[in-house]
């Protein structure tokens, strides 16, 4: 495998911009209002991502600074922003991010927020957290850790003792939070599952427009999360400080963080977890999944076994899926990510312990010209990723298994149940399918049943 010639410029980056990430982030709260402090633009591009993936409406407030306020401060347009949303939306909370333009002109939006508080002259009106997160700081990934992380640290108080846990799900899909719940209610453990878009962000039809839509975890659930009996935090490429790491140091509340439960191997982890934790065993219809999924790959693995995947995306998502291809015999020969959190390689080689003889050319911060300029002398059977890899699948006439975010050139991308055995079960026939569809049509006879 050819290794990317030196850093020139991006091309097709495998990432989006940090903001992003903290706007979906704040989406999964009830009642929260994101807001942009920064140009209009900033706002519409992510409303337009957001809204073709989830296909769903989505409002961000903006501060809209113009060129003077690069020179003047943007203080006095957040301050009237936030005047505005509070008076067309009452919402509950309001999630304020930054952006590069406001970070780089350094308005110190902690002091903006304080003052404004003061300038009010009142106790009541929603809660404000603020999120610093501007795009050159870091991917759409570490803008959603960041957002959840002052969530918790802005929002979450002194409880007494009680018997529910804490869930950071992290960035997955709707299908992966409601399957999330799901699993929760089946131990009988009761979960804050932070943050829960399941609802906001893929919702049910409703007759007129919802200023702001139902669904997210509650502003009393997220002040009480610092007396849960555990905190669960979902992830391999995690920062260093996150809303759990704050919930153990500051509420004393343990802490078990595992990689996201893609493949067999790491849904039988969460579930040794939740077992310990509710004191009951594994429930039956999981069990009977379980079963199904590993009848499924004896009966698929002559399809699969020694092709060869190209992975993007996410880094979270790249090594759990990672470790899934491994287990249905699927060679992963490059794993790539616009992220930099310094922990990728670690983690992929963790999770393809034992499963492969040979590790996957692993790289960090990389866009989709350098992940093809490396992979041009290798053969490839499948690129798994989003659908910001659909050009160059369709160059190379490469099947393309669309994962993760964003999925906006296909119905249904939030709805993709990456977790679990169920969501194993569907994605292994996914790829199967597309493997024998390949195959048929590059074969000159193409298939008849005799």
């Amino acid at each position: 495998m050819t290794a990317p010639l030196p850093y020139i410029s991006t091309t097709n980056a495998c990432k989006l911009c940090k903001p992003l990430g903290a706007a979906i982030a704040f989406r999964g709260v009830a009642g929260c209002v994101p807001f942009l402090h920064g140009s209009q633009g900033c706002a519409t591009y992510m409303r337009r991502y957001i809204i073709s993936h989830f296909n769903e409406p989505i409002d961000i407030a903006s501060s809209s600074l113009g060129e003077k306020h690069a020179v003047y401060g943007g203080a006095a347009n957040l301050k009237i922003g936030l005047k505005n949303v509070m008076a067309a939306y009452q919402p509950e909370v309001i999630g304020v991010a930054t952006t590069c333009l406001t970070e780089t002109i350094g308005d110190n939006v902690p002091m903006i927020l304080q003052e404004y508080r003061e300038e009010l002259g009142r106790a009541e009106g929603p809660a404000i957290v603020h999120v610093s997160t501007p795009s050159y700081g870091g991917t759409h990934m570490e803008g959603f850790h960041a957002a959840v992380r002052a969530v918790v640290e802005q929002l979450t108080e002194e409880s007494a003792p009680h018997q529910r846990i804490n869930l950071l799900g992290g960035f997955v899909s709707t299908a992966d939070l409601r399957w999330l719940t799901s699993v929760c209610r089946d131990f009988g453990l009761e979960a804050t599952l932070l943050p829960d878009y399941s609802e906001s962000l893929d919702g049910e039809i409703a007759e007129e427009y919802q200023m702001l839509p139902s669904g997210g975890t509650s502003l009393p659930a997220i002040r009480a999360m610092g007396g849960a009996r555990a905190t669960v935090e979902l992830g391999s490429t995690l920062p260093a400080e996150t809303a759990g790491t704050h919930l153990q140091q500051r509420f004393h509340c343990r802490l078990e963080r595992l990689g996201l439960p893609i493949g067999i191997g790491a849904t039988d982890r969460l579930f040794t977890l939740f077992s310990e934790l509710s004191g009951r065993q594994i429930p039956a219809r999981h069990r009977g999944d379980r079963g199904r999924l590993i009848d499924a790959l004896v009966d698929g693995h002559k399809y699969c076994s020694g092709k060869r995947a190209v992975l993007y995306g996410e880094e979270d998502l790249v090594v759990g899926m990672a470790a899934f291809l491994a287990e249905i015999g699927i060679r992963p020969v490059l794993c790539g990510s616009g992220g930099k959190s310094g922990r990728f390689r670690q983690a992929i080689s963790a999770a393809l312990d034992g499963l492969v003889d040979e590790l996957p050319a692993v790289y960090e911060d990389i866009d989709f010209y350098d992940i093809e300029q490396a992979t041009a002398d290798t053969e490839i059977d499948l690129l798994v990723g989003n659908s910001k890899g659909y050009a160059w699948a369709r160059r190379q006439q490469i099947p393309l298994i669309r994962i993760g975010f964003p999925i906006h050139d296909r119905i249904g991308g939030q709805r993709i149940l990456h977790l679990g055995y169920q969501g194993a079960q569907a994605l292994f026939d996914l790829i199967v399918n597309t493997l024998i569809e390949k195959k048929q049509d590059d074969s000159p006879v193409g298939y008849s049943y005799m």
